[in-house]
């Protein structure tokens, strides 16, 4: 496992304390999983996907990731309506892990973009990993 020195943060995301992130304009948001909950997790095999159309309250589940170790939920950190999922990962899990902010798991239609103003920043998120 890396050691927080060794860790990716992207300074233009927003994280969670479950370590989920989110980027964008406020119409759609995109969610996926920050550096150190992929190297957590270990090399991942299957992704649960949530259907399009669903929709899903800030702090709910909407899908799973399997890795070699576990498997592990993953929350919506803001609720709204999922207008996208990721199909990539359904054939390549495993990208999360190759580059986890570059492959986004999936994107939504914000109910109430003020929620973003509620998540981390990154140094609050680097000053929630170093505990």
């Amino acid at each position: 496992m890396k050691e927080l020195s060794e860790l990716i943060f992207n300074e233009n995301l927003r994280y969670t304390e479950e370590h989920e992130w989110v980027t964008g304009n406020g119409a759609t948001l995109k969610v996926g999983i920050s550096d150190y909950a992929q190297d957590q997790l270990g090399d991942i095999v299957f992704v649960e996907l949530p259907e399009v159309g669903a929709t899903f309250g800030k702090g709910d589940q909407f899908g799973t990731l399997e890795s070699v170790k576990a498997v592990s939920e993953i929350y919506l950190p803001v609720g709204g309506e999922i207008v996208a999922v990721n199909e990539a990962l359904g054939d390549a899990p495993e990208l999360i892990n190759q580059d986890p902010y570059g492959n986004w798991i999936v994107e939504i239609k914000p109910a109430d973009a003020s929620e973003l103003t509620q998540l981390l920043t990154v140094d609050a998120y680097r000053q929630l990993l170093r505990g």
